[in-house]
């Protein structure tokens, strides 16, 4: 079956960009003149997609806004110069179709992707966390492990190579490579000290996940930092041979940290000079 959903967690906090997140969602912090998830609602278009599934919480209003028609801007700017640069928000609005959901308690990434199953119902579709931005020269992310679905059919999770130090930051996946670029995962543990860590093989936050994922999400117990990770639920795939790593081609941006936000922001500028 062909993937057309996207679910977008959004409930965050943000609190390492406080006190600028006090009033604005995270996600809606630019990178130039672009919203952090408008630039993940490009790249599931640029895969096929079509159907953005958002989970919000308390305060993520403009997120609605943004990805609806504003009627008295546009007729404030109709006929100026500075009409042009609503096109690219008016395009997606006229192509997607945006549902949302709250997410009433912050229990952790797969608790919120468990919140999002009636945006989602039964069918594989892909999870994108906006703190990631990534920038590919052809494919984007999404449309290359899309690729990777089609022919294993089973949940597929970005990875990227990190230095041994940071594995404290990610999932970090071990299995064994049937490509240069893809791996079946056998194991996979929730931001290990460098020195427990099965590789530096890093999941970023980029997902195809088959709809299996939301029972096995619905008996995963709290794990690290009491929350219900993602994590734990794709190891219960593991172990069953239906997860695969795959190392993606292209850059990304934590945009979740100042220091990665900023890199973002220079890099995306000196890109558009």
């Amino acid at each position: 079956m062909k993937i057309t959903k996207c679910l977008f967690p959004a409930a965050g906090y943000g609190t390492r960009f406080l006190p600028a997140t006090k009033a604005i969602p995270k996600e809606m912090l630019p990178v130039l003149t672009k919203p952090l998830l408008q630039y993940g609602v490009e790249e599931a278009i640029s895969a096929g997609l079509s159907t953005m599934a958002i989970v919000t919480g308390r305060g993520k209003r403009a997120i609605e806004d943004h990805f609806d028609r504003s009627y008295e801007l546009e007729n404030q700017i109709d006929g100026t110069s500075k009409e042009q640069l609503m096109d690219g928000i008016r395009n997606i609005i006229n192509t997607c179709t945006f549902s949302y959901t709250r997410q009433v308690e912050m229990k952790g990434l797969g608790h919120a992707i468990l919140t999002g199953e009636t945006l989602v119902g039964e069918e594989a579709f892909a999870v994108v966390l906006a703190d990631d931005l990534c920038d590919c020269e052809e494919k984007s992310v999404l449309s290359q492990m899309i690729e990777v679905y089609e022919k294993y059919q089973c949940s597929i999770v970005a990875v990227e190579e990190v230095p041994k130090s940071e594995t404290k930051k990610y999932g970090v996946i071990a299995g064994d490579f049937l490509t240069d670029d893809i791996v079946r995962v056998n194991d996979m543990v929730e931001k290990p000290e460098p020195k427990d860590a099965p590789s530096n093989l890093a999941i970023i936050g980029r997902y195809i996940l088959t709809p299996d994922i939301f029972d096995i999400l619905r008996d995963t117990k709290p794990g690290k930092g009491g929350e219900i990770q993602i994590t734990d639920a794709l190891l219960e795939q593991a172990k069953q041979g239906k997860v695969i790593a795959y190392k993606f081609k292209g850059k990304r941006f934590d945009c979740g940290s100042v220091d990665g936000f900023v890199q973002a922001t220079n890099y995306f500028y000196n890109k558009e000079k």
